[in-house]
C-alpha cells in the first residue's frame, strides 16, 4: 500500500486481513515476511494519522471560545496534512 492518501478504515481494514493470514499458519515465510512489512508500513502511517487527529482535537478544545480555532500544522514526520 504505497498511495499515502489512504483512509485510516481502509489501513485498518487490510492489517485486519494481514493478521488473518498470518495467524492462519499457511503463509509461506517469504509471504509473511512480506506481510508483515506492509503491516509495519500500514502501522506507521495510522499513527501519523492519529497523531494529527488528537493534535487537531486538542487544539480545538484548547482554543474553545465560542468558535474553534484551527491552525495549520506540519505533523511530526513532515508529512502534509490530509
Amino acid at each position: 500500500m504505497e498511495n499515502k492518501s489512504f483512509s485510516f478504515e481502509t489501513a485498518y481494514g487490510r492489517l485486519e486481513e494481514i493478521l488473518e493470514k498470518l495467524n492462519s499458519g499457511e503463509t509461506p515465510l517469504d509471504d509473511s515476511l512480506k506481510l508483515y512489512e506492509e503491516a509495519d508500513k500500514l502501522i506507521k502511517m495510522s499513527l501519523s494519522k492519529l497523531t494529527t487527529a488528537e493534535k487537531k482535537i486538542e487544539m480545538l478544545i484548547k482554543n474553545r471560545k465560542g468558535e474553534p480555532e484551527l491552525t495549520e500544522f506540519a505533523p511530526q514526520n513532515g508529512q502534509p496534512l490530509s
